[in-house]
């Protein structure tokens, strides 16, 4: 089973590293829990998303039962339903444990490994994400029909089958450690929702069996949250799901998906309509590593699903072998890449996978040292490693020959004949001020599109910013900005997430609307969230 988890690039760095390993979990030792997949709900958008995942549960749950995996169900607050239930009465018959953890019938907020860690979401107002309108008239349903509308659920919703013969029904935190150390499991998979809530705080949940020594692992794609993207950090309610299990992976357990099972794809949401985006980071310069994540987290939460892969060898490459993106496998399975890569020849088949990548048509962005990825000043091969000295040429249409010195001051024009193309059509650089030297870009390829240019006095005018279209047919966009001092500026900002959404087909926010979302999430991020 291959297990998901996310750690520091470096100590004292608030940048994580995914990454995964493998592990073989004896079917009689494990166990997995379904938690809280109730028949109802207040919110009537995760009553939606529990009918999506009630069927990939079942089959789940039916899968591990039949390698010999015991399954607890554990709908809090509805045992009525099952008392006369056989899989209610084999729980109830387990002999209790000749000792409990300290607080195991108790809900959990916070472990010790979360101590130092911020909350991704905020959901202190309930995180229900329903449309006014929506809401109104499913309580008046609920009631309608005898339900509590701020706590409908009566039992486990019917698609998620309880095999009377050999399964558990508990919601107590004692009956289920009971369970689980009289049948000597060791190992817990957790379904159900919410993870943000439930599935992490119960006392069955992932950080009490966590804490209490139980390896134990959420299985990430049969899950959801309760987040509202109207709530801090303003993101699409997938990306709050995604923030949690980031969370989750970094603070608590590792994750799995259903298809190591199942054989199959992980369930994606029918209304998950993200573009799933892989940034590649790695290069010791400009410090994207710390740039690139933060304005990813500001300002693609809604349109993307992001993936960030960092260079290894400690932080950025400084240390070690500067020569491996580890996972740089899973950009295969992206819509979109972006690069801010700095002289990295890789292994042959790690490059391929970006070559594959660009060969298939699919957009690629390119910030700063893009344009110098996978070569080297002298383009010496080295024993073992691959380059890719054309990059530049044949995925941006690019020219790049070294840069200016930083005393070469210089401003950025926008190209009139272009101002109205979309990247530029709903932002003004017109109080920008570039940070770091001018790269020496021209003459482009055909193909290209300049958007903007620079001249520094006495020298020649050098493409900032363009468009390529690729051999392929592919969309590119390029700009040799990407300075610290430029991602400090909600221009650069601005140009940045037009870039990358014309790319990927997509409409840019205008420049207010950049300014605006900088200012709400800095707000935002400044509440104290439990």
């Amino acid at each position: 089973m291959e297990l998901r988890f996310e750690q520091p690039l470096a100590p004292k760095t608030s940048q994580f590293q995914r990454m995964t390993r493998n592990e073989q979990w004896p079917a009689h030792q494990t166990a997995v829990i379904v938690c809280d997949m109730w028949d109802s709900h207040h919110c009537v958008n995760a009553v939606r998303r529990v009918a999506e995942l009630a069927p990939r549960i079942d089959r789940y749950v039916t899968a591990l039962r039949m390698r010999g995996v015991t399954v607890i169900h554990a709908p809090s607050s509805c045992m009525e339903a099952y008392k006369e239930h056989p899989a209610r009465s084999r729980a109830k018959a387990i002999p209790p444990s000749d000792s409990f953890p300290d607080e195991i019938a108790n809900w959990c907020d916070r472990i010790p490994s979360e101590e130092s860690a911020s909350y991704p979401i905020d959901q202190s107002a309930g995180g229900e994400d329903d449309d006014p309108d929506d809401h109104a008239k499913w309580a008046e349903r609920l009631a309608s029909i005898g339900r509590n509308p701020k706590a409908p659920w009566l039992k486990q919703c019917d698609p998620i089958r309880i095999d009377g013969d050999y399964d558990y029904i508990s919601d107590d935190g004692k009956e289920i450690w009971s369970i689980l150390q009289k049948r000597k499991i060791s190992h817990v998979l957790l379904v159900g929702v919410h993870t943000n809530m439930c599935v992490l705080g119960r006392p069955f949940g992932l950080r009490r069996l966590s804490a209490n020594g139980k390896s134990v692992a959420l299985v990430r794609d049969l899950t959801d949250t309760m987040y509202d993207p109207n709530a801090w950090p303003y993101v699409s309610h997938f990306t709050g799901t995604d923030l949690i299990v980031q969370h989750v992976e970094r603070y608590v357990c590792p994750t799995v998906t259903s298809n190591q099972i199942l054989g199959d794809k992980e369930l994606r949401y029918r209304d998950d309509r993200r573009t799933r985006l892989s940034m590649l980071i790695a290069e010791d310069e400009y410090l994207t590593e710390e740039t690139l994540p933060k304005f990813a987290g500001i300002h693609l939460g809604n349109a993307f699903s992001l993936d960030i892969l960092y260079g290894s060898g400690g932080l950025m490459g400084k240390d070690g072998d500067r020569n491996i993106i580890p996972g740089i496998e899973r950009v295969r399975s992206a819509d979109a890449l972006l690069v801010s890569v700095r002289r990295r020849p890789l292994s042959p088949e790690a490059l391929q996978v970006v070559r594959d990548f660009v060969s298939e048509g699919k957009p690629v962005i390119g910030i700063r040292t893009a344009s110098h990825a996978f070569s080297l000043r002298d383009n010496k091969p080295i024993d073992g490693l691959a380059m890719w000295p054309e990059f530049d040429a044949q995925v941006f249409g690019g020219n790049y020959q070294g840069h200016y010195g930083v005393d070469k001051k210089h401003s950025i024009t926008v190209l009139a004949e272009n101002k109205q193309h979309p990247i530029l059509s709903k932002t003004s650089l017109a109080g920008f001020r570039p940070g770091g030297s001018l790269y020496k870009t021209a003459p482009l390829a055909a193909g290209t599109r300049i958007l903007l240019e620079s001249q520094p006095e006495g020298e020649p005018a050098h493409p900032v910013a363009w468009t390529f279209i690729r051999s392929d047919g592919g969309r590119s966009f390029y700009t040799s900005l990407g300075h610290p001092d430029d991602f400090a500026q909600p221009e650069f900002a601005s140009l940045l997430v037009s870039g990358i959404s014309w790319a990927c087909g997509l409409e840019p926010p205008s420049l207010d609307e950049t300014k605006s979302r900088i200012e709400l999430v800095a707000k935002g991020s400044g509440k104290q969230r439990k």
